[in-house]
């Protein structure tokens, strides 16, 4: 699929719950000492099929968390969910991270780690199997998991872009 259809989304309209994916501590060696500083990855979500993460870095850990809230609302995408789970299987990758990501039976749950898991329950997905490969880095897992949301299609937006009934979609 060469052309991934992003879906921005406004904050105004709708209500954000945040979750802390990371927090790292970082050093910079000076000639006066170390000097401590922190980054920390925030995922954001209302839980109804929005999702965006964020980064933010600062002296202290709540301004660190506080601008990667800000950093994550900007970067919204709308996610499709059919009944609880996903509409099919996608495979997502950012740098050295890929991640799998398929639909489940209702009653499955969120079996994912993580960071995969924080994306996923944030997005609104209830039932969905997920495997990460590759980079473990909570930056990259993260990334991926929303580019394969970002990728996902249902069949209405399918049968728009192939300009096709629905019928025509799912039996040929």
């Amino acid at each position: 699929m060469s052309t991934i259809n992003i879906k921005r989304v406004k904050t105004s309209e709708i209500e954000l719950k945040d979750r802390l994916v990371s927090i790292q501590r970082v050093a910079k060696v000076t000639k006066g000492g170390r000097t401590f500083s922190f980054s920390a990855i925030v995922v954001v979500g209302d839980e109804h099929g929005v999702v965006g993460y964020g980064l933010g870095k600062a002296k202290e850990v709540t301004e660190a968390i506080a601008k990667g809230i800000d950093d994550a609302k900007k970067n919204l995408v709308k996610v499709p969910i059919i009944n609880n789970t996903i509409p099919h299987d996608q495979i997502g990758k950012f740098s050295g991270g890929f991640v799998y990501i398929k639909p489940a039976a209702n009653g499955t749950g969120v079996i994912a780690g993580g960071a995969m898991r924080a994306v996923l329950e944030s997005a609104g997905v209830h039932n969905v199997l997920a495997k990460s490969k590759g980079s473990s880095n909570p930056h990259n897992v993260v990334k991926a998991t929303v580019s394969a949301l970002a990728q996902l299609r249902d069949a209405h937006t399918v049968a728009q872009q192939r300009g096709v009934s629905l019928s025509k979609v799912f039996n040929g």
